[in-house]
């Protein structure tokens, strides 16, 4: 009972957090309130004893992220546009997708359902048989770099694509600020 009102609290925060952050047009404030959001769901991950994942949201959401993001105000300014349409659109667009998940959601299994499927033939298999089949005593290990490999390989290309582009972005932009105009010289 204790740990589902903290995750009530916690997701409470998570809430208040992006709703600041949309408020928002200061964007420095906005990268902060990015950082605070992806700090809470670092916490949010390890009440779920998924202290693997919250590392990684510690490391790329908080530290990373929020480098590359200050990193794109310095090319680009601290305040934000006002937009040229209205958010009707977009509104209704991750209305009907918050919908659409919340509705995938509701035959799964409860949180820890000991008869859950993936209870009745995949951990027993992993739990059993990983240290004999992959050589390592560690079966989270044993998952994530054999079992899993290819998702993660997958997660790693992804996440190294996105650094890629958000470095090539920052360097067209410098790059076309440099350029000398009409009628001036190069320096």
């Amino acid at each position: 009972m204790l740990i589902e009102a903290i995750n009530i609290v916690l997701l409470g925060m998570l809430a208040v957090t992006a709703l600041a952050a949309i408020r928002l047009h200061d964007l420095f404030a906005v990268v902060m309130l990015f950082g605070i959001y992806s700090l809470l769901a670092a916490v949010v991950f390890v009440v779920l004893d998924a202290v693997d994942v919250a590392f990684t949201e510690a490391a790329v959401g908080v530290g990373i992220s929020t480098v590359l993001m200050l990193a794109t105000i310095g090319l680009a300014g601290r305040h934000e546009k006002r937009p040229a349409h209205r958010p009707l659109l977009p509104l209704l667009v991750v209305v009907v997708t918050g919908a659409a998940l919340v509705y995938g959601t509701l035959d799964m299994p409860h949180f820890g359902d000991p008869n859950a499927p993936v209870h009745q033939h995949v951990v027993p298999r992993y739990l059993q048989r990983s240290a004999d089949e992959i050589g390592i005593p560690n079966v989270v290990t044993n998952i994530l770099a054999s079992y899993r490999g290819y998702d993660t390989l997958g997660e790693l290309t992804v996440i190294f694509t996105a650094g890629v582009g958000v470095l090539a972005l920052l360097g067209l932009r410098r790059r076309r600020r440099e350029r000398p105009g009409p009628g001036q010289s190069p320096p």
